[in-house]
Formats: C-alpha cells, structure tokens, sequence
C-alpha cells in the first residue's frame, strides 16, 4: 500500500494529520522539538488524554515511528488495516505472555533503528490526570538500552474525554522534554525508571 519510503510517507502523514486536527477545531502549539536528534532511535513515550492522540502526537513529533497499540485497534474497520500496513504492533494488556512477545517485537525494532511510540498508561484517562503507567515499556527501555522521548499532552482531554461523543475546539499543547539517555537510567531498576518517567511526563502534561 504504501509505495514511498517510510520516512517520507511519514511527512506528507505528518501534514495531512495536522490539515486534520486543524479542521476538527484543535491549536495545536508543540514546544520542545530541538530535543530531537533525527538519527537517534527513541523509545517515544507520553500520556494518553483522548482517543484523538492518534493523529496528534504523529503531527507533533516530526520524527517517524511505529506505534505500540492495543490489540483491538487492529479490528477496527479503515484504521485497523492502515496500522497494520505501517508495521504498528498489536499488545494485549491482559495476556502477559503475549504482551512480552509483542514488547520483543517492539525491541528488535527499535534496535534496528526505528523509533518506538508506546503510552505507557495504557488506556485514555477517564478524569484527565495522568494514570499509573505499566511495567512493560520500561522493561522494553533498558533491554533494548533506548533513549527515552518523553512528551505531555495538554488540552486534549478537554476536546474530547473517553466516553463524550462533544467535541471541544481548543488549544492542545504538546511539550516534548529532553531525552532521558539509557546511561543515566542502565544501573536503575524498572519501578525507579519508571517513577522517573511519569514525573517527567507529569510535569511536561501540565505545561499549557
């Protein structure tokens, strides 16, 4: 299906996905952009406010990657197939065995030197403060020794919260923070590189 290279097949993604959000009624304002160093694989993680992160976070952060997503997505009529196409990786929350395997996916990937996307919350918040995040990406994070991309999301649990059919048009601001490099986390256990990450991405979510 898709017949240019991933990369640039991303971009022209990238510009249709913010042409979208724009006429949907978002401001999307990003900051944080000169973080990103192009050539560096990154383990890009963030908070999960509405089911319209889907086309935000691909049209904020300006660097190619295949996301981590639940299972179901993949049944979903359009979107499913599109994802599938991409080279997305399913995970199912509640079958650890086939969680694990997905996350080995997710490694040999990211060693290849491909950015990962994975919300390390799991599931869309249902009050707009960030949730507890899983084990998994963290275990993910040091075994395959990856920089970590953290990123907030602000604004779009307001637009459109899990379960409201109403949409809200409004300012959606996206902070991406500085890289979290694997040599300052390698000698850190999973739950103190995990507390780590969700203070970072909490503090980059609040910033409007």
């Amino acid at each position: 299906m898709f017949l240019l290279p991933q990369k640039m097949t991303f971009k022209i993604v990238r510009f249709l996905f913010n042409i979208l959000i724009w006429l949907m009624g978002i401001k999307l304002v990003v900051s944080g952009k000169e973080y990103i160093q192009p050539n560096k694989p990154y383990l890009i993680m963030g908070n999960h406010q509405s089911l319209f992160d889907i086309f935000v976070i691909p049209a904020a952060i300006p660097i190619c990657f295949v996301g981590v997503e639940a299972a179901y997505h993949f049944s979903l009529p359009v979107w499913g197939y599109l994802i599938s196409k991409w080279g997305c990786i399913p995970i199912e929350r509640d079958n650890l065995q086939k969680a694990v395997l997905s996350l080995e996916t997710a490694k040999k990937i990211l060693l290849s030197g491909m950015n990962i996307g994975i919300l390390p919350e799991g599931h869309r918040t249902l009050t707009g403060k960030l949730g507890s995040f899983k084990k998994g990406p963290f275990y993910l994070a040091k075994d395959a020794q990856a920089d970590i991309l953290p990123f907030g999301i602000n604004g779009l649990f307001n637009y459109n919260p899990k379960g409201s059919v109403i949409l809200t048009p409004g300012k959606v601001k996206v902070s991406i923070g500085r890289p979290i490099p694997y040599s300052s986390f390698k000698d850190l256990s999973v739950e103190e590189l995990r507390k780590l990450t969700f203070d970072r991405i909490c503090t980059l979510s609040q910033q409007f």
